[in-house]
Parts: C-alpha cells; sequence; structure tokens
C-alpha cells in the first residue's frame, strides 16, 4: 500500500512538474523564496499593528517566532529521520522531470509547506474576527508550496504533509497564545 502511495506520489510530481516552462523559471525562483515576500508579511503586522496595538503584536510576533522555530525544528527532526530523496535527487525521477534548482538535504516533509502553513494559520485565526477577508491569505503557502514541486525539490506528498503538520501547529499555537492574550490582553476578546 505504502509503495502504490509513493508511486502515485511521483507520477503527480512528473505531472505537476512537467506543466512547467523555462520561460517563468525565474519568477519560481522568485517565489520560492522567503525574502521576496517580505511587503507581504510587513503588510500583515501593519494589519495587526492596526487592530491590536503594540504591546499586544509583540506577544503574537513572540507566538510567531516559537511556533515557527518548533515547526522548522519538527520538520529537520522528521526528514533527517525519514530521509526521504529530493524528486532531484532520486534515481526514479530526477531523469524524467524539469530540475529547476538542486538541493542535497532530504525531502519528507517541507519545510516550506509546513512552515508558510503553521504561520498563515496562526495569523488568519487572529485575524478573521477583524477582516472578512483573511483567509484569503491562505494563498500565499499555496503558491509558496507549488514552487517547491515546480522547481522539482519536492513531491507532492512531502507538500500535503507539511501543510498537515502546519495546519496542526498553526491551531496548537494559536490556542496556546489565546491563552495569554486573555490573561495579558483581556479587553481585545
Amino acid at each position: 500500500m505504502l509503495e502504490h502511495l509513493i508511486q502515485l506520489d511521483k507520477q503527480l510530481l512528473v505531472f505537476l512538474n512537467g506543466l512547467g516552462s523555462e520561460r517563468f523559471d525565474g519568477l519560481w525562483l522568485i517565489i520560492t523564496k522567503q525574502a521576496y515576500w517580505t511587503p507581504i508579511f510587513l503588510y500583515v503586522f501593519y494589519l495587526l499593528y492596526k487592530k491590536l496595538g503594540w504591546k499586544h503584536m509583540l506577544l503574537v510576533i513572540f507566538s510567531l517566532a516559537l511556533l515557527i522555530a518548533f515547526t522548522d525544528q519538527m520538520t529537520n527532526l522528521v526528514k533527517n529521520s525519514v530521509q526521504r530523496l529530493r524528486p532531484c535527487n532520486d534515481p526514479e525521477t530526477k531523469d524524467i522531470i524539469r530540475l529547476v534548482k538542486q538541493s542535497s538535504s532530504f525531502s519528507y516533509f517541507s519545510g516550506h509547506a509546513a512552515n508558510s502553513l503553521a504561520s498563515t494559520t496562526f495569523i488568519v485565526l487572529i485575524l478573521r474576527k477583524y477582516y472578512k477577508y483573511a483567509f484569503l491569505f491562505f494563498l500565499f503557502p499555496l503558491i509558496f508550496a507549488y514552487s517547491r514541486i515546480y522547481l522539482g525539490l519536492h513531491f507532492p506528498g512531502d507538500i500535503l504533509s507539511g501543510y498537515i503538520f502546519g495546519i496542526g501547529t498553526g491551531y496548537l499555537f494559536s490556542k496556546i497564545y489565546e491563552v495569554y492574550r486573555k490573561k495579558y490582553f483581556p479587553e481585545s476578546i
């Protein structure tokens, strides 16, 4: 059963990666770097500041930093335990996919997917009571994680597993944040 899922994962990778075009490779190389998303991150912090104020926003930033550190460390622990080769290094896929970028680290599960969905889940759970369209921020992890498939760096299953882990940790940390928010900022309930 597991072997069948792995083969389906590889077939889906070949299909999705094959949708790419050399013409757009540069764009996807930009999309995959977190630094280029800085304007959106700054906009999110502005929205938080506008609704919460500086002191409360510091609690959000501290919680977010702990969330990302936890998610990143757990991702690395799983990657180094499972040791799944990236598509760009996998003998079955490396010669049949478009390789836009190389990496020698392990693939399962995607840290980009886990971190981006964890932080987005956490932020959306805070912003949704203030902004009707806060859910649109979920476009960020979808586009961001697809870039990893496009570039030949992750299998779709790596992304999906990272998403599941990210949603779980984002939700868990939002609950922990709520405990401290109620204690230190009861007026914002």
